[in-house]
C-alpha cells in the first residue's frame, strides 16, 4: 500500500500548507479569529483551506477503497494527481475565485473515480 500511503501523505501535507497559509493571511490582512470575513484576499485563502477539508472527507476513504480493492499503484497516481489539482485549484482561486473551476472539476472527477472504482472493487472481490 506504499503508493496509497504516499498519496495520503502528500494530500495531508498540502492541507497543512493551506492551514499555514490561513494563519499567515490572518496576520497579513488583520482578520482576528474567529472572524472569517473582512478582506476578499483573506477569504480566498480561507475558502481554499475549507473547501479542501470538505473534499478530503470524500477523497481519503475513496483513495483507500481503491488502493485496497483495485490497485495500489493506480490509487497512488490518482491520489497524487488529485493533490496536484488541489494546488492548481488553490493558485487559481487565490488569483481570481472565478478561475477555480478546472482544479475543482479535476479533484471531483478523481474522487468519483476512486469512490466508484473502489466500491465496485470491494463488491466484486472474490467474484472473478
Amino acid at each position: 500500500m506504499r503508493f496509497t500511503v504516499l498519496a495520503t501523505f502528500t494530500a495531508l501535507v498540502t492541507y497543512i500548507w493551506f492551514l499555514i497559509k490561513v494563519g499567515r493571511a490572518r496576520k497579513q490582512f488583520g482578520i482576528e479569529s474567529p472572524r472569517v470575513t473582512g478582506d476578499i484576499n483573506f477569504e480566498r485563502v480561507y475558502r481554499v483551506q475549507q473547501n479542501t477539508v470538505e473534499q478530503l472527507v470524500l477523497f481519503l476513504p475513496s483513495l483507500w477503497l481503491f488502493g485496497t480493492y483495485v490497485s495500489d499503484s493506480a490509487a497512488g497516481v490518482l491520489g497524487l494527481t488529485w493533490t496536484g489539482a488541489r494546488a492548481v485549484y488553490a493558485a487559481n482561486y487565490y488569483a481570481d475565485a472565478k478561475k477555480r473551476g478546472p482544479g475543482a472539476a479535476l479533484t471531483s472527477i478523481i474522487s468519483l473515480i476512486l469512490l466508484i472504482g473502489g466500491t465496485l472493487g470491494a463488491l466484486t472481490e472474490g467474484l472473478f
